[in-house]
């Protein structure tokens, strides 16, 4: 069951601002997890990879919290900051490549389960009831200890202080949710809405640029892609900050198993030249923050990690991103 039921995604854009009619919860800087609890719990990944070795102390405390009952959740794993204790994805990245962490990795970067919805109750599914009636079962299941939480939702405070409460206490931004709404697996439905405080996106890596000094047998850049509105593969920019010296290595070796002769693109990149590029298949997600988007793509991007949870067929070019 956990395997079969894919997250609902929301929509980007303005939040409704109805209060009453709409809630508003924060958007957390993590990776997205649907658990199923109260007996050998499980935890599966956006594309329904089993991530529970990965995170064995959500597993644990989910099924600890769950008093023996069956409870299908959806939810975020974030890796906290120690000085703000907001959620911070680059803290994150070095729990979710490894399979089976230490327990001194675990205990230098711990995570927590931020549950948001609850879609099935013993075997019962629920996700056809209304948004607020399931956030209401959700906080009766009362899930909160040190590694899995319950955040609030709130339905009577207006988008524009619930957008600057979250750029108060450095979260990503908001997710508007119709109170009437059902749970609708896999899709992406306008029933959500997410409005990010920073520009984000997802990105594909279709090669790299060797770099210079210490970066001299590493990449120094990595070429960026995303599928256009007809499902061509395109470039997007290149990306040349954002890592560390540990996370290059490692980037580099999975690079180095993706090569390939030929650029992956359908159409082919405009405005630079291509002759020192090393080419890799289309297999790599990434996401990257920048300014701005502009003919020549992504404007002053920087690198923030590989995403495991993402297809690449779903990365999309970002909007107003000129193509052709």
């Amino acid at each position: 069951m956990v395997r079969a039921l894919a997250p609902m995604l929301a929509v980007a854009g303005r939040p409704p601002d109805v209060p009453g009619l709409w809630s508003i919860e924060m958007k957390w800087d993590g990776m997205r997890a649907i658990a199923r609890s109260g007996r050998d719990c499980r935890l599966s990944s956006r594309t329904g990879r089993d991530i529970t070795a990965t995170f064995p102390e959500v597993a644990a405390t989910l099924d600890e919290l769950s008093r023996g009952r069956e409870l299908i959740i959806d939810g975020e794993i974030v890796a906290p900051d120690p000085a703000s204790g907001s959620p911070h994805f680059g803290r994150l990245q070095q729990r979710m490549h490894v399979r089976r962490p230490s327990a001194v990795l675990m205990r230098a970067v711990p995570t927590q389960y931020f549950a948001f919805d609850l879609l099935s109750v013993d075997g019962r599914l629920i996700t056809a009831l209304p948004y607020s009636e399931r956030r209401r079962r959700l906080e009766d299941a009362a899930l909160s200890a040190a590694a899995v939480q319950t955040p609030p939702s709130w339905a009577d405070v207006d988008a524009a202080t619930m957008l600057e409460l979250a750029r108060e206490h450095q979260l990503e931004g908001i997710v508007s949710k119709l109170a009437a709404s059902p749970y609708r697996p896999g899709i992406r439905s306008p029933t959500w809405v997410k409005t990010p405080l920073r520009r984000a996106a997802d990105v594909i890596v279709a090669g790299w640029l060797p770099g210079r000094g210490r970066f001299s047998t590493l990449f120094g850049s990595l070429i960026l892609a995303g599928y256009d509105g007809e499902g061509r593969l395109v470039h997007i920019g290149n990306v040349g900050t954002g890592w560390t010296m540990r996370a290059s290595r490692a980037l580099q070796a999975r690079l180095d198993e993706l090569a390939r002769d030929t650029d992956p693109f359908d159409l082919p990149p405009q405005g630079w030249s291509t002759r020192h590029a090393q080419w890799v298949e289309p297999r790599i997600v990434g996401l990257v923050e920048y300014r701005e988007v502009t003919a020549e793509g992504l404007r002053h991007p920087s690198w923030r990690g590989v995403r495991p949870d993402k297809p690449p067929r779903e990365v999309t070019v970002p909007a107003n991103v000129p193509l052709g």
